[in-house]
This record gives structure tokens, C-alpha cells and sequence, in this order.
């Protein structure tokens, strides 16, 4: 057996363990790459990368027809070898079959979609007067001169299609959207079988609770038919083998569902994806719910996103689709306009992404929404238009970090420790929220947590005696299914009628369920939480705490953005406009395939 160095470099390490000097350097950078979210290595790229190699490695030669000659490496797609090299990128075995699989779903989806296009299209025109009814008046102004109905249109294609994803920010209305479209199918098939799900159940169960708080107007039997719909994490919807990275729901044993609907589509990682898509039969109606700007998934891959930027041009429909979208508008202006006729988009995805354009809860012109809108874009002189002296109500850039505001609104957490009704304490928790963008450092979750409880301690609201003490609010890190908790659950710690101490959460239907904190041995205090477990949460006001150096790879534009649209009425920002410049500046470009293997799914499918 070989012996091999032990390394404080886990990547050089992992390319020690292959015998062959020219592969090791394309095997550093592909383990660095992965551990950074790249599903694979650009080669065309390679001679940028070399800076980032240990200085033995630079001295090896690297070409690419000298990589194709290395029998570890396969080149034909379907080999067994480690690697793959694949229209010039290199990528590990696992990571090509998640993204051939996740690629190959989607084509099946595709092809068999166009078989029950004629029949549904007719279903569709049978219930006008419903679809008139669920879509009276819904883009009747807006701020961004687009007044087309674009939920509708988002609607239309979840009906008729097997594969669709609708995107789009805070507010705009997607869950609104899923609602209509259900409405839609249960009036057509009331037998319809439905899942919801979501990558944290805290995200399933927003998205489950949105649908039974609707406010469409339907008839009591759909009513009903929300009410009963229960929501579940991927995970537990495939149903997880412990000790296992397989399910039991795979393309041998798919789900029994009619319709499957995801939602925060964006934390999703390729293997869970692929798995996911692999679960799902054909014939079945998958729905995908995201907004593309947010972060991308904490392990390798940003395949929503990815699937949203894969055309040219989003919202572009035959002339045939666009007529029959329009069919149920009475309202000229809220026609899809000429301009988003395309007759000649061989794209597979066309006609199955929608993006929806308004947001019901910012306007694009002022605060929030017009900050994060800024931000994604990194329009500088917008961006810089909120720092001070700006008068904006919504949105406030504190670049000192000043004292005084932080305690201010910290302070605003002795509302849910007053409150003695455990779940309205719970619903005064959510109210605000400190967000950091780091778990280390002065501006990191551990010692911002530790900051807040020491305030509240001098102030005597909390006694921190003991690690799970009354009103310690806590967020799980890992899933409890055998307690119907999940990781991104929060709660607090609260004393039952006998003095026992137990951890409180609301259930998917807005119910208190209570725990013994003993069982909940992953947990952490969420004063403040990271913004990558905000994602999926709303909050009334927001605190976003960020690093005091712009020397933070993580700091980008879209976890700024994510940090900033999770403020549902107003949100502070401690950041220097450098630090706050730079993070609009830096985005998140993770390497894969699947732009360019859409010309595979698009010569199959037709």
C-alpha cells in the first residue's frame, strides 16, 4: 500500500492519493472547486487557475490532451472511471451522473408532457369562468411598467405543462400563484393527489400554512382540499434510509402523486435534485417554486438557478400560447404583450419558465424593494443613494455599527419574553430577527448571540443558568422526524403549568407542540441566525449585521440580497459602504454543465 503525506491541505490530500503527477493538479483544483459549490472544472478556464495550486503542483504540465490520455479519466460519458471529461469540463463520476440523471428527468418530463397538451388545453377552456373569477383585477397597477398579468400566465403553464418553474422575488406572489393553479386542478379532478415540499420543513410549512390562509375565492370543497394538504421536507417525502445517502421513492418506486409542488427551489443541491427528479414520474405535474437571485444551496450546485438563466430571454410563448393566455383576460392591459412572442425558441424550457415581475409587497421606487433590486443588480449610484444621509423609512445603512442601534433593536425582543401566551410569544419572536453573515468574529452568530443575551441578562429578562433557560430562543440544525421537527425550525424554551421546561414550536398548522429540550441535542440559540438559515423565513423588521472587512468570500450580492429581502417592513444594515459595495460587486458563478447540455434534452425532446 501506498503511503501517503498526511497534509493540512485537504484538497492536495485528496489529489496525493492518485499515483499520476499530471492528474493531480486537475484533481486539486476539482476538490477545491467542489468544496466552493462547482459541480465541475472548467478546462478552457485552467490557466487562471494556476495561481491557486500548491507551488509543487505549478511546476507539473497541464493540458488538456494530455489529461485525456490518463486512464483514470473517462471521455465518453458512460464510463466507470473517477472522473469525466465532458464538452471540456472535468467533473468526478458522482457529480456527472447526478447532473446527467437531473438532466435526462427533466427530457422525460418534456416528452411526455406533449402527449396530454391537446386534452388539457380543453380542460383549461372548460373552466373559464373559474380562472376569470381567480385572476379578476390581479395586475391591475404596478410600479415597473410591465402591467401584464404574469401569474396567470405562470398559472396557464403549471396547468398545461409536466415541468415548470416559476420564479420571483419577495411578494410577487408565487404561493398566490400554486394556490390558483390547485384551484384549477381540484375543480378539473377532485381526486387530484398532491405533495408539497420544500428543502426545510419550516419552508413547507410557510408554504402549506399560505395555502390554507388564501385569500382566493373558491368553492368549499378546494377550501378543504387546502386544508388537508400536508407539507414535508424532501427528505422525509422520499422517505430517507438511515445510514443511507439512497431513499425509498426512486425512479423504480416513484411517488404516487398527481402533482408535486417544491418550494425555495434555490437551496437545493444537485444530488438532492437529482434524487428528487429521479422520485418522479413523468406522467406527474412538478411544479418548482424559487427565486433565482437568492443563495444557492450550501453543498455543490445551483441548479435553479442555473435552470433559470439557460435562455436568452425569460417569459417568451408561441403566438398560440400567448393568444390562449390572453383568452381569459378581458382586461386589454394586462394582455402578455406582443414584445414576449418568440416562434422560433427551440430551448426545452421554453414555454415552461415564468417569472413573476411584481412584488405585492415592495414597490420597485423606494425601500426595500428598490434596495435589493439595487443590490442584485449592483447599480452602484442606487445603492449608494441609501447610505447617509438618507431619509429612506425602510431601509437604514448604519456604516459606524453604532451601539445604540443595535441595543434599540435588540430591546425589541423583550416583547415575546413578556408575552405569557406561548404562541403569540412565538409570532413576537418572528417580528424581528439580528441576521450575520458569518458564524465567527465580532460580527459572527456565536458572539452576536452572546452580546444579545448578555443585554437581556443585565436588563434582567433572561437568567442564562442553565443551557436550555426560559425564553432561550433556538433554531434546530438537523432533523427530528420522530418529533415532526426540522432543521430551521425556531422556537422557545418555555416552563409548562407543572414548571417543566420544554421547547415550544408551532406544527405545519400553526398548532403548539412542545419538547424536552434533552431530545434536541442539535439546537442553537437564534437571537440572531446566519442569513443561509433565514432563507425561507419573514421577519417584520431585520438587523443585518455585516463583517468589518471586505476580505469575506462568502460576501456576495445575493446573500446580501437574500439578508435584506427577508425585512418584510424595514431592515437596518450595519455594513461600511465598502464592505456593502464590494459584497454587490462579488457574485456567485458555480461552474456546471447545464446551460451547455441542453442541446442534448432539446434533441431528444424533439
Amino acid at each position: 500500500m501506498r503511503n501517503i503525506p498526511t497534509l493540512n491541505d485537504v484538497h492536495q490530500q485528496f489529489a496525493e492519493y492518485f499515483d499520476i503527477p499530471a492528474l493531480k493538479p486537475y484533481a486539486y483544483l476539482l476538490s477545491k472547486k467542489g468544496s466552493e459549490g462547482h459541480i465541475c472544472l472548467h478546462l478552457d478556464k485552467i490557466a487562471a487557475e494556476k495561481e491557486n495550486l500548491p507551488e509543487s503542483y505549478q511546476k507539473i504540465e497541464t493540458s488538456n490532451q494530455l489529461l485525456e490520455s490518463i486512464p483514470l479519466i473517462g471521455t465518453q460519458g458512460n464510463d466507470k472511471q473517477p472522473f469525466v471529461i465532458y464538452q471540456n469540463r472535468l467533473y468526478l463520476q458522482r457529480y456527472f451522473r447526478y447532473e446527467t440523471e437531473f438532466l435526462q428527468r427533466i427530457r422525460d418530463f418534456l416528452v411526455k408532457e406533449k402527449t396530454y397538451l391537446p386534452e388539457r388545453i380543453t380542460l383549461l377552456q372548460q373552466q373559464q369562468p373559474l380562472i376569470s373569477k381567480l385572476f379578476a383585477g390581479t395586475a391591475s397597477s404596478g410600479d415597473n411598467n410591465d402591467p401584464a398579468d404574469w401569474q396567470l400566465a405562470a398559472a396557464i403553464t403549471g396547468v398545461l405543462n409536466n415541468f415548470t418553474i416559476i420564479t420571483g422575488g419577495p411578494g410577487t406572489g408565487k404561493t398566490t400563484t400554486v394556490a390558483k393553479i390547485l384551484a384549477i386542478l381540484f375543480a378539473t379532478d377532485p381526486a387530484l393527489k398532491v405533495a408539497l415540499a420544500a428543502p426545510t420543513g419550516k419552508a413547507a410549512a410557510r408554504m402549506a400554512e399560505s395555502l390554507r390562509n388564501t385569500t382566493i375565492e373558491v368553492d368549499a370543497h378546494i377550501t378543504e382540499k387546502f386544508r388537508l394538504l400536508q407539507p414535508a421536507t424532501i427528505h422525509r417525502l422520499l422517505k430517507s434510509i438511515n445510514g443511507s445517502p439512497y431513499f425509498r421513492h426512486n425512479k423504480d418506486n416513484p411517488l404516487n402523486y398527481d402533482v408535486v409542488i417544491i418550494d425555495e427551489c434555490s437551496m437545493i443541491d444537485v444530488a438532492l435534485f437529482a434524487k428528487l427528479l429521479d422520485a418522479i414520474h413523468p406522467d406527474t405535474r412538478l411544479i418548482l417554486l424559487g427565486d433565482k437571485d437568492q443563495l444557492a444551496s450550501v453543498e455543490a450546485g445551483s441548479l435553479f438557478g442555473d435552470l433559470c438563466q439557460a435562455q436568452e430571454h425569460l417569459n417568451r410563448f408561441t403566438a398560440t400560447r400567448r393568444q390562449l393566455i390572453n383568452s381569459f383576460m378581458p382586461e386589454q392591459n394586462r394582455h402578455i404583450p406582443a414584445t414576449a412572442e418568440q416562434n422560433d425558441d427551440h430551448h426545452p424550457l421554453f414555454q415552461h419558465l415564468v417569472e413573476l415581475r411584481r412584488s405585492h409587497r415592495f414597490t420597485g421606487n423606494k425601500g426595500i424593494g428598490k434596495f435589493s433590486k439595487a443590490i442584485i443588480s449592483n447599480n452602484v449610484p442606487v445603492i449608494t443613494s441609501f447610505f447617509p444621509p438618507s431619509a429612506d423609512e425602510q431601509v437604514i445603512v448604519d456604516p459606524e455599527a453604532s451601539v445604540p442601534l443595535f441595543e434599540d433593536f435588540i430591546a425589541g425582543y423583550a416583547a415575546f419574553i413578556a408575552e405569557k401566551d406561548i404562541a403569540t410569544a412565538l409570532k413576537l419572536l418572528n417580528a424581528q430577527r439580528v441576521l450575520t453573515a458569518v458564524r465567527e468574529g465580532p460580527q459572527g452568530l456565536y458572539a452576536v448571540n452572546k452580546q444579545i443575551e448578555k443585554y437581556l441578562f443585565d436588563k434582567k429578562l433572561i437568567t442564562t443558568n442553565t443551557e436550555f433557560y426560559e425564553n432561550r430562543p433556538v433554531i434546530l440544525t438537523r432533523n427530528y422526524y420522530e418529533h415532526g421537527l426540522f432543521n430551521g425550525d425556531t422556537g422557545i424554551i418555555r416552563a409548562d403549568e407543572n414548571g417543566v421546561l420544554l421547547a415550544w414550536f408551532e406544527d405545519s398548522t400553526g398548532a403548539l407542540k412542545a419538547v424536552l429540550p434533552g431530545y434536541l441535542t442539535q439546537a442553537e440559540t437564534a437571537f440572531a441566525m446566519t442569513i443561509h438559515k433565514s432563507q425561507g423565513s419573514e421577519f417584520g423588521e431585520v438587523l443585518v449585521l455585516l463583517p468589518d472587512t471586505t476580505d469575506v468570500p462568502i460576501l456576495t450580492r445575493e446573500l446580501l440580497y437574500t439578508a435584506v429581502s427577508r425585512a418584510k417592513n424595514k431592515v437596518y444594515v450595519q455594513g461600511t459602504p465598502e464592505v456593502i459595495l464590494m459584497a454587490a460587486e462579488r457574485f456567485v458563478e458555480r461552474a456546471s454543465g447545464i446551460a451547455s447540455r441542453f442541446r442534448e434534452v432539446n434533441t431528444a425532446v424533439n
